[in-house]
């Protein structure tokens, strides 16, 4: 496997961006919902990425790529609005809890407002759970907690998971699987079995778009079972008479790659370049048609410049 498809596996963050984007609300929904009750759903929410990256910008940890910073409104009647830091853990951390209080008085400080902060944690050792941090020093003492979900805690409702009607099952259940499966073969067969309950659920076009890539982007295989999974989803497809394979991005994309390639040995390697970078640009334009992820994201996950998919974007207005 190539430096960048190992990048690609250990890259979780990208795929928990589209889905929180896409499905915060099913987010709390599953994972807090004791906080869930607390939101009044009908003033909207929306998400404040460039507040958060400024706040976090200089940060000695680091920002994470699937930190969230979403508005929303409480139902306590008053004006005032409430800001919900996600945080995202891919792997155990040591400082993870003093970050979460480093970017809780950030936000604090900034806004003037109450901010609740989130910790959804997908690794898979059971003793790291943090949920509080805490200083004390000459009598000068603080304590800060955060509500916190542990994924692989949800291994034991797995039947619950499969019959849930709300989507962000599917996303948590192939989180779990991205890191707890390791054997390649495996793997696919788990990402399959993921794939045929997707269909089964009765998802429209577009759901079925949205949760296909995410799955897709958490559940890696090697190049060389790309074609037996390609193929397990055409047969799923033709069997629940469903036929969207062609507005699934990630197969288009690997589709056009192995076209461009045989016809790079006869074409030329200019040429064969010049129909996967066309190939991009259309899963792109499909993306942008279809979903409604932001510039960058879309830029990330088909490798394009951003001036290009903003470009793209504009042809697509006119």
């Amino acid at each position: 496997m190539s430096d960048q498809d190992d990048r690609r596996r250990a890259d979780h963050d990208s795929p928990w961006k589209m889905a929180l984007e896409a499905y915060f609300k099913e987010f709390l929904e599953l994972l807090f919902p004791t906080i869930n009750q607390h939101v009044d759903w009908s003033k909207g929410y929306s998400f404040l990425d460039k507040e958060l990256q400024q706040i976090t910008v200089g940060a000695e940890s680091g920002r994470r790529y699937a930190d969230k910073l979403i508005k929303v409104y409480a139902k306590d009647g008053s004006e005032t609005w409430v800001l919900i830091h996600v945080e995202v853990q891919g792997e155990p951390e040591v400082e993870f809890s003093e970050r979460m209080f480093a970017y809780q008085y950030r936000l604090r400080d900034r806004y003037g407002m109450e901010v609740v902060s989130l910790a959804v944690l997908a690794d898979t050792r059971k003793s790291f759970r943090p949920t509080t941090f805490h200083y004390e020093r000459w009598g000068c003492e603080l304590t800060f907690t955060f509500p916190m979900a542990k994924l692989i805690d949800w291994e034991g409702r797995w039947a619950e998971l499969e019959t849930s009607d709300n989507v962000f099952a599917l996303v948590v259940m192939a989180q779990i699987q991205a890191k707890r499966v390791k054997n390649s073969a495996t793997r696919k067969d788990t990402k399959v079995a993921l794939i045929r309950l997707l269909y089964e659920r009765g998802y429209n076009r577009e759901q079925i778009l949205r949760l296909f890539n995410i799955i897709d982007w958490m559940i890696q295989l090697p190049k060389r079972l790309d074609p037996d999974f390609a193929k397990a989803v055409y047969a799923i497809q033709e069997e629940k008479h469903m036929p969207y394979v062609n507005t699934i991005e990630r197969l288009g994309i690997e589709k056009g790659r192995q076209e461009g390639r045989q016809e790079g040995r006869q074409e030329g390697r200019q040429e064969a370049e010049e129909r996967a970078l066309e190939g991009k640009r259309n899963a792109a334009r499909k993306l942008i048609a279809l979903t409604e992820m932001s510039d960058q994201l879309i830029a990330e996950i088909e490798e394009l410049p951003l001036e290009e998919v903003a470009k793209l974007r504009a042809e697509t207005k006119h």
